[in-house]
């Protein structure tokens, strides 16, 4: 069987799974807005009563929560996070699972290189990734269009979900790399979590210090926040270019590693 089609029917169920817990994650998060609303309790003033760590950890931000941008602003770190876990162990598992399955062996002897190999596992990923994005961006229209009250967010939706789909393929290729380099890929996945959760608090930490603005080229999720690009200007170029440069190094580090290993059986 051709090995992209083989990796895409391998990850059918587990893409399934995550694509029905984000269609869960938007139907509960806007749930809860309704509640709020309905409650006639001001979500504002509820936020702003909590202590400064408090709201960093838990993402809300300087957003006019009453609106539904603002509190869609708030979900998409959620719904962020949640994607780029779903990238990162994509990558690295891609990989890894042939020796966790041991078919290393069985893989490696047919007649094809191992450039084929990967390209046709990443490629394979890449597809996973555009339609968890895909379904992530028709779960928000067709249920916050039902909460806005006229409110056009759709726009914002769009551009957040470009930004979203950039990282995914940027942690996508970080797991991959990842479980390439090591020669045990077996912990690749739980290596390259560590990393994508490091990233993560290390954009809590400089949210509650100023000091520390400097590191937030070290982390991916400072590079396209709600607040930012739907309050602000759009998608900063640096960062995609930085996020460009990235892909590009790390997806040449995923061949680069994975035409040199050893058979590990």
């Amino acid at each position: 069987m051709n090995i992209f089609l083989k990796e895409l029917k391998s990850h059918r169920k587990s893409l399934i799974f995550w694509c029905i817990g984000v269609f869960l994650m938007v139907v509960s998060g806007m749930q809860k807005y309704s509640a709020f609303k309905s409650s006639g309790q001001s979500i504002n003033d509820m936020i702003g009563s909590m202590p400064k760590s408090l709201r960093a950890i838990l993402g809300f931000g300087a957003m006019d929560l009453s609106k539904i941008s603002g509190y869609y602003a708030m979900l998409f770190l959620y719904l962020l996070l949640m994607a780029t876990i779903h990238a990162v162990m994509l990558g690295a598992t891609i990989i890894a699972k042939e020796e966790r399955d041991k078919t290393s062996e069985f893989l490696f002897v047919k007649p094809v290189s191992r450039r084929t190999i990967i390209t046709a596992k990443l490629s394979a990923s890449f597809v996973n990734i555009v339609i968890f994005n895909l379904v992530t961006y028709g779960s928000l229209v067709s249920i916050m269009g039902k909460y806005s009250n006229g409110e056009d967010v759709n726009g914002d939706i769009a551009i957040t979900m470009l930004a979203m789909f950039i990282l995914q393929v940027l942690f996508m290729v970080t797991g991959s790399a990842i479980a390439s380099i090591k020669k045990r890929p077996k912990t690749a996945a739980s290596i390259s979590a560590g990393v994508l959760m490091l990233t993560y608090l290390l954009s809590m930490a400089i949210d509650l210090n100023d000091d520390l603005e400097g590191l937030k080229y070290l982390t991916p999720f400072k590079y396209f926040e709600a607040k930012n690009i739907m309050f602000g200007g759009g998608l900063e170029i640096s960062f995609v270019i930085i996020s460009v440069i990235l892909i590009a190094a790390l997806s040449a580090i995923t061949f680069v590693f994975y035409e040199k290993r050893d058979l590990n059986v």
